[in-house]
């Protein structure tokens, strides 16, 4: 068996539209450490399913998104991480197709996805506190809450390094 096949725990994301992905990217290509910096922006719904999902979890992916309208949500704030800085999301829509998915896995939910969901965007992680503190004062200064694009929803093995597509559900 190879490093990049077999059974590996799934992360679940939320799929941003594209100028949206491509702003979150840029912020992260100026502020997250280089040599950290293996993923695209991405808001994590579920961050270690069992790979005994898989085929459930796709099918259950595909039902929330297929024929469904992009749900609505915006970009509502900034947040600090301590260690870094994130835009804080809301949606009541993805939060509840967050919840369904949460229920349908409940007694397989590692304790971080079983706890309360804060939906976020990283844009800048694992540098010294201070860094942190004067970007989130930087991007603060002009920001404006505004709506931001959930194109659809995407599965990922994780198997250590970078992610690894599994499937991609995208709202009607």
């Amino acid at each position: 068996m190879t490093e990049s096949s077999g059974p590996a725990p799934i992360i679940v994301t939320a799929v941003f539209g594209k100028s949206d992905a491509a702003y979150f990217d840029t912020l992260r290509r100026e502020h997250f450490p280089p040599e950290r910096n293996h993923l695209s922006a991405h808001l994590t719904m579920f961050h270690h399913l069992s790979p005994l999902l898989e085929a459930e979890l796709k099918q259950r992916l595909s039902n929330e998104t297929r024929g469904v309208p992009m749900p609505s949500a915006r970009i509502a704030g900034l947040m600090s991480l301590g260690r870094g800085v994130a835009f804080r999301i809301e949606s009541s829509e993805l939060a509840d197709i967050r919840d369904r998915l949460a229920d349908a896995f409940s007694s397989m939910l590692t304790p971080q996805d079983a706890a309360g969901w804060r939906p976020h965007v990283t844009v800048q992680n694992k540098v010294e506190p201070y860094q942190a503190k004067a970007l989130q004062v930087a991007l603060e200064a002009d920001f404006r809450p505004r709506p931001v694009a959930i194109a659809g929803l995407a599965s990922w093995y994780y198997r250590g390094g970078p992610w690894e597509p599994l499937s991609r559900h995208m709202f009607a």
